[in-house]
């Protein structure tokens, strides 16, 4: 029980993140599922795979009440989501298959690493204006990027909003619609990269009960029923607030969950 309101409580805090920032929720689902699964019976060696199959298992719903309620406002780009969902589920697909090859200290190095690089990102940058027109960037190019945030996000966890939004913003759409179209878009990062980790994953990988390849279900379900509901308020908050001083808080936190898995690497 104790570990069920524990999934809760990470998927609240998950939900809430992806529908505010449109990042973020991955990276702590990770940082808590490596520490938390060993106590479940999940073997050592195998920790960082099944925290990063489950993160991006449970992303699928967060993802998908997050970029719900955007759509309801008018915020998700879904003609920019089309040209990048063959590149994400490709993309997921195929750096889930590259991390099941790692070991578990190198993905504990490239989580840390990417936190490092988000943070730094999210401290030094002015967010761009924007537009204010409904800019809907479209092309093979978006397939092609697409294909390179699914790696990432495969190898490192998350709905890749921490590439998407700068990306969208930077080609002229409005912060608050990239961080829609992020959305939509991670519910299909989160599907090619959980199915790869499901599927390619080693016979035996976790020898639990409700474990399929690294994903396991437990985890991944009980974070997702609380992101699920947990998300629109985020969406709320990301129509509500400016967020300067919420980013430069999310920075630093996520400065000290890469000092964590620094550590825990060594």
């Amino acid at each position: 029980m104790s570990a069920l309101l524990l999934y809760l409580a990470l998927g609240a805090c998950a939900g809430v993140l992806a529908g505010l920032l449109g990042i973020g929720g991955g990276l702590v689902l990770v940082g808590a599922l490596a520490w938390l699964l060993p106590m479940q019976g999940v073997p050592a060696e195998a920790a960082m795979h099944a925290a990063l199959a489950s993160s991006l298992a449970s992303i699928v719903l967060t993802a998908a009440s997050s970029a719900r309620a955007h759509h309801r406002r008018g915020s998700v780009l879904w003609p920019t989501v089309a040209w990048m969902v063959p590149g994400v589920l490709l993309g997921g697909w195929v750096g889930s298959r590259f991390a099941i090859a790692l070991d578990d200290g190198v993905l504990r190095w490239c989580v840390a690493g990417y936190c490092f690089l988000i943070a730094a990102q999210m401290l030094r940058s002015k967010r761009k204006a924007g537009s204010d027109a409904a800019v809907a960037p479209r092309g093979p190019a978006y397939t092609l990027a697409g294909a390179g945030i699914g790696i990432v996000s495969a190898i490192v966890g998350i709905g890749g909003g921490s590439l998407t939004v700068p990306l969208l913003v930077w080609r002229g759409v409005a912060p608050v619609r990239a961080v829609g179209t992020s959305s939509a878009c991670g519910i299909f990062i989160g599907l090619g990269a959980a199915l790869g980790y499901a599927v390619q994953a080693p016979a035996g990988a976790l020898p639990l009960s409700g474990a399929v390849g690294y994903v396991y279900l437990p985890a991944a379900l009980g974070v997702a029923v609380a992101s699920v509901l947990a998300a629109p308020y985020g969406t709320r908050l990301a129509h509500a607030l400016s967020g300067p001083a919420l980013q430069r808080v999310f920075a630093g936190f996520l400065l000290l969950v890469g000092a964590a898995f620094a550590y825990s690497a060594l």
